[in-house]
């Protein structure tokens, strides 16, 4: 037996090992948050380290054995966005970051959500996710349990908490950084969607 077949078959099967992973990480979305509301800081930590290390898995394992699915390119960033979501609105309920912050990068998936009715409408593919939209994903999930770990006392939490906001600070730009390279992308194929038409309709 192949190592891919060991790990959940090929590429047209949905259930393998990274979206298992996936699926996982969504599992632990509204723990997370519990976790985090009722100031259980330690579980709260534990899980989202968990989702970030999962995170790296999937991707990883998905792309070395060829375990790449349709499904798979959902639940990932799906994943990835209400880990962000939650965290952003747990950790400014809990007066940990600004809520301007959280604005600015809530702004960011309203971005990238209002084109997609230009996607819809001249029929064509949803851009994959680029690496700078993951390495904006991996900096804000590692900040965010360093400003979780920065709440506690002593010289831990005061080294994590400088650190996480750094991270805080790249992973941000980063972030909006990837929405206008989306943005491009979708101009670049809308343009030739839009030649294509019109080179039937001549």
């Amino acid at each position: 037996m192949s190592s891919t077949q060991q790990l959940g078959g090929g590429q047209g099967t949905n259930w393998n090992v990274p979206n298992i992973l996936s699926t996982l990480r969504l599992v632990g979305v509204p723990v997370f948050l519990w976790a985090l509301l009722t100031h259980q800081d330690v579980l709260a930590l534990l899980v989202l380290m968990g989702s970030g290390i999962s995170d790296y898995l999937d991707g990883k394992i998905a792309r070395h054995y060829g375990l790449v699915t349709k499904l798979g390119q959902y639940l990932d960033p799906i994943a990835d966005r209400l880990y962000i979501a939650t965290t952003l609105f747990g950790l400014a309920w809990r007066d940990i970051i600004p809520w301007w912050l959280v604005v600015a990068l809530m702004a960011r998936d309203a971005f990238i959500l209002a084109m997609y009715p230009t996607v819809r409408a001249y029929r064509v593919p949803v851009p994959p996710v680029h690496y700078i939209g993951k390495a904006a994903t991996f900096n804000l999930l590692f900040a965010f349990p360093l400003l979780l770990l920065g709440q506690f006392s002593g010289w831990l939490g005061a080294v994590a908490l400088p650190v996480g906001w750094a991270f805080v600070w790249w992973g941000t730009t980063l972030y909006w950084l990837g929405a206008f390279l989306y943005a491009w992308q979708v101009s670049v194929m809308v343009a030739q969607r839009r030649r294509q038409w019109q080179a039937v309709g001549a």
